[in-house]
């Protein structure tokens, strides 16, 4: 048996109701990405995606496209697959729920749980969601009898059911919470969870007789085994069914099941209680992310949304679409999405930061050096203070990358491009080339190449495809050992090396000539619009010059915190541009913390600073007051350091 920690990883199993959209692709580079990721780092990983093919939604969608329910998700999830292959996801194993391993195992486990007597017969009666397989209550879905999760209609169901104890392991589930915080992952879905709970856990319905598109009750055929049921069991039976067991005995329990906000209930709560009730152990965590929201709308097909990322991929390129996805949704939070923001983020970041760092970088040696990477010599006053940033790199990257906050260790990855693009502006090496001083050129030179084989190999996990590239023109595609984690180490560039000068790898966007007809909602007006309250009379008259003092700026944030022993303020590290900066703010008693990280605000950036309990302020965020109510003012579609104008 190896001697390597492992790392069992999944994402949620697609339902193949329909073809793959953009929030698929989220979840799925996320999952890839933190594989990639655990890869590096030297661990055995074990990436399982796959889908969820039974229910009564996809009985009728079938039915409707007059074809037998296997046909219709044999052809979607062709789909699926070609997508994954297309955005280099290097997954372990793709489940089906149809496969006779999984149906064996799940019929095993709902008759271990009935012999136990958790599981009995019933009669059910309430409102059903179709489109989200889940019963509610007269309460949860209102006079308007809709879906409290997804907004459709639901319909009465009245039928002979077999129940799931789900209520005896309550005081249980909350203990085991209580013992272990970090399963339910950010904080707030946890809280969330919790009180749900402690609301009173109703028994769960666990089978269906209205249709027959499922797994039969191994003791009743009558009953088709719930859909969420069967789904949830997935993760467990790709392991435990699949060859002689040595995959369960090395990667289960999971470390991470990679879900969406809106089934995390049914992985928090419903999964881990099955687990109990069969005597397994349980993940080691679940995280609920965000939605990829269009134009700040939730993606549905009726309002013609839908974002197609096969289109995206082929127009942008699958690294940048993977970097957009995993750099724009901050930590648990929703990611808004229009055309005109990724091109921006791309023209930024990729274009602009690390795409001109390179291409710069590789002219000054074709043009100062003949084209090979001298030894670096007698330094310059402004090389130690990016060595230092690039020596504490990998520990800070991996600290955020380890707990999956993937949008934040891109950001703070690149503060190391940023300082790498600045350092050339202050070392200026076309004058270090003028004035003869060829020892601190080489070594201005060197640095810079150094400093992209290190973020290189810092960000393929997110942008797999970007090193062979890289390692092209850097000269290194042989030297494997440059490519590694391990190689992290500052000064591990050889001299001497022939670089090889490409084309710019990622060419400017031209903003203007996006087509939002190619693409559905890929225009966006992204000035607010504010309805305004006029119940407050409005301040003395001022001139334009009084406002043109104040420097307004896009900051996103990239940590939130209370401040100890204060009931109103948050301290917030601020990205501003390329600059970070720390603000307190008095809104503690409006926002939870962890609910603000990721969010782009408006700060008054040139406010003189202000101590306040021993921590230096440098600005103020903008918020709107309504009845002592205070509310940031946000800014979600401009990049972060735009000025407010």
């Amino acid at each position: 048996m190896s001697d390597k920690k492992t790392f069992y990883i999944t994402t949620p199993i697609y339902y193949p109701s329909d073809n793959p959209h953009i929030g698929h692709a989220y979840t799925t580079v996320a999952a890839d990405s933190m594989t990639r990721y655990k890869k590096m780092r030297g661990f055995d990983t074990y990436f399982l995606t796959g889908s969820d093919e039974h229910g009564q939604k996809i009985q009728r969608r079938a039915a409707e496209a007059g074809k037998q329910p296997k046909e219709f998700v044999d052809e979607i999830i062709a789909n699926f697959k070609a997508l994954w292959e297309k955005m280099e996801i290097d997954y372990d194993h793709f489940i089906r729920t149809t496969d006779d391993y999984h149906m064996k195992t799940c019929q095993e486990l709902f008759q271990k749980i009935y012999d136990q007597g958790d599981i009995y017969k019933s009669e059910y009666s309430g409102w059903y969601c179709t489109s989200c397989e889940t019963f509610f209550t007269e309460l949860q879905v209102g006079e308007e009898h809709i879906c409290p999760d997804c907004g459709k209609p639901v319909e009465m169901m009245k039928e002979e059911s077999y129940f799931f104890k789900m209520s005896k392991y309550a005081d249980r589930w909350l203990k085991f919470i209580e013992e272990n915080p970090d399963f339910i992952r950010p904080e707030s879905r946890r809280n969330e969870m919790i009180n749900f709970v402690k609301q009173g856990l109703d028994d769960l319905c666990v089978s269906r007789t209205t249709f027959d598109w499922g797994i039969p009750v191994p003791f009743d055929n009558k009953h088709v085994i719930y859909v969420w049921f069967d789904a949830l069991i997935n993760y467990y039976s790709a392991l435990k069914a699949r060859g002689d067991g040595s995959l369960y005995d090395k990667f289960w329990p999971a470390d991470v099941h990679l879900v969406g906000k809106d089934i995390i209930r049914f992985h928090t709560i419903i999964w881990p209680i099955m687990l109990m009730a069969a005597d397994l152990p349980l993940p080691k965590c679940v995280l609920g992310h965000g939605w990829v929201l269009i134009n700040s709308d939730k993606m549905s097909k009726s309002k013609g949304n839908v974002v197609d990322p096969f289109k995206l991929c082929d127009k942008y390129g699958v690294d940048a679409i993977r970097y957009f996805l995993m750099r724009e949704m901050g930590y648990g939070l929703d990611c808004n999405y229009n055309e005109e923001l990724l091109a921006v983020r791309i023209n930024n970041d990729l274009a602009n930061d690390y795409g001109n760092l390179l291409s710069r970088t590789t002219g000054m040696i074709n043009k100062f050096q003949k084209g090979i990477i001298d030894a670096p010599g007698a330094g310059t006053e402004y090389d130690q203070e990016l060595i230092d940033l690039a020596r504490a790199m990998p520990d800070r990257y991996a600290a955020l990358m380890d707990k999956m906050e993937w949008a934040n260790a891109l950001a703070e990855l690149w503060t190391l491009v940023n300082k790498a693009n600045k350092y050339i502006e202050d070392a200026a090496p076309w004058a270090l080339n003028k004035a003869g001083e060829k020892e601190k050129l080489a070594t201005v030179l060197y640095n810079m190449v150094e400093v992209i084989r290190q973020v290189t190999i810092m960000v393929s996990p997110i942008m797999p495809g970007l090193p062979t590239r890289v390692w092209q023109q850097l000269g290194i595609s042989d030297r494997e050992d440059l490519h590694t984690w391990d190689s992290l180490t500052w000064g591990g560039m050889p001299s001497g090396i022939a670089i090889d000068r490409g084309e710019p790898l990622f060419p400017r966007i031209d903003l203007d000539a996006i087509d939002a007809e190619e693409i559905p909602s890929a225009k966006s007006d992204v000035k607010a619009q504010v309805k305004i309250d006029s119940t407050e009379p409005i301040a003395p008259e001022c001139l334009i010059s009084d406002f043109e003092k104040l420097d307004l700026r896009v900051v996103k944030v990239l940590e939130c915190e209370k401040v100890p022993k204060t009931d109103k303020l948050l301290k917030f590290k601020l990205q501003l541009g390329t600059e970070e900066r720390t603000v307190l703010s008095g809104i503690a008693q409006f926002y939870s913390p962890e609910d603000l990280i990721g969010k782009q605000l408006i700060l008054i950036a040139n406010l003189k600073p202000a101590v306040i309990r021993g921590i230096e302020s440098k600005g103020m965020l903008l918020s709107a007051e309504k009845d002592g109510k205070l509310q940031l003012v946000e800014c979600p579609n401009m990049p972060t350091g735009s000025r407010i104008v």
